[in-house]
């Protein structure tokens, strides 16, 4: 592959599955998902928002099962790969095999960035399957670019045919970037992505960053939909790889037309950085969090960003979503006494 040609991953219809509070209808994920294989896009990602096994009252209940929308984003995919999330402890062999049999190509195992082993099954099983597999490392800014670079080495040793680096708090600063995606493009002998949040406004920046210290795969969403503050605004991405000289496969007008036509229209609001979205960013928080944060100031009469900044202090990450509740009683008993 040229230095210059750039493969994107399509997150709309699992990352923003979030904002939507995975409310996806079966007409919503065929017309988004056509616009995108219209639009050449190389990957596109479906499923629920927290992976394969996500429908959960902790998660979040959706409108539709793992097997209804990827068999229905399937069913109008011609070019682009179909990709799903997996979340070991969450995603089962069940689930691999449910993916394909209904259309899905690629997994990606994602795993916190330094519990990388607890994904190596699920890699054997999706490579067992032929199909193609992802390492996605998340929250890669709690730790050193030197420590993300020896569980980078240790998850490419599981066979895995890309690894994605994921800014899941949108925390980091374009610097953090290039020193993450440097150390682990030099620790390993695969294609390296980078998936970046925008709680920071640094969302496009940090991708850039990525890209010139060696990436070669960037995710993004339609109108930047997404967890937090949302994604990298994938049409918006395009036109300045273009603008900067990289190669995309995408036709741009048409990747337009979808974010404009298809998902502005469904969006429950614009994709904005809001005050609780910023903290995220600030406070170096699991993006996802943001609703459940937003349900537990309500309830327990708090500023969202106060609870934000008592999960950073706990260091809370994905996974950790059922503490919320927890962290904002014993916030408010601390406030109330």
């Amino acid at each position: 592959m040229s230095d210059k040609k750039i493969l994107l991953i399509d997150t709309t219809l699992r990352d923003g599955a979030h904002a939507m509070k995975h409310k996806f209808k079966i007409e919503m994920v065929k017309s988004i998902a056509g616009g995108l294989d219209e639009a050449n896009i190389d990957f596109i990602s479906a499923c629920h928002g927290e992976g394969l096994g996500g429908d959960s009252l902790v998660y979040g209940r959706p409108a539709l099962s793992d097997s209804e929308i990827i068999n229905a984003a399937a069913s109008v995919i011609k070019n682009s790969k179909l990709t799903v999330l997996l979340v070991p402890g969450l995603s089962t062999a069940e689930d691999i095999n449910m993916s394909l049999e209904n259309g899905a190509k690629a997994v990606r195992v994602c795993t916190l960035c330094t519990e990388v082993d607890i994904g190596s099954q699920h890699v054997k099983m999706a490579k067992d399957l032929k199909m193609d597999v992802f390492g996605f490392m998340m929250m890669i800014h709690i730790i050193s670019p030197k420590k993300l670079a020896e569980y980078a080495k240790e998850v490419e040793s599981y066979g895995i045919d890309y690894l994605n680096i994921a800014d899941s708090a949108g925390a980091l600063l374009p610097d953090g970037v290039r020193a993450r995606v440097s150390a682990v493009k030099n620790a390993v002998n695969i294609p390296v992505g980078f998936h970046a949040h925008n709680n920071l406004g640094l969302a496009i920046g940090n991708s850039l960053a990525a890209l010139e210290e060696g990436a070669s795969m960037l995710d993004g969403t339609c109108r930047g939909l997404g967890a937090g503050s949302g994604n990298t605004q994938i049409e918006v991405l395009v036109g300045v790889l273009k603008k900067a000289g990289y190669e995309v496969n995408a036709d741009f007008y048409k990747l337009m037309d979808t974010a404009e036509e298809l998902v502005e229209p469904i969006m429950p609001r614009p994709q904005v950085i809001n005050n609780s979205g910023l903290m995220i960013g600030y406070a170096g928080i699991y993006s996802s969090f943001l609703l459940h944060v937003e349900k537990a100031a309500e309830r327990f009469d708090l500023d969202p960003r106060d609870i934000i900044v008592e999960l950073g202090r706990r260091k809370m990450v994905g996974g950790q979503e059922d503490l919320i509740v927890d962290a904002a009683y014993q916030l408010k008993k601390s406030i109330t006494g």
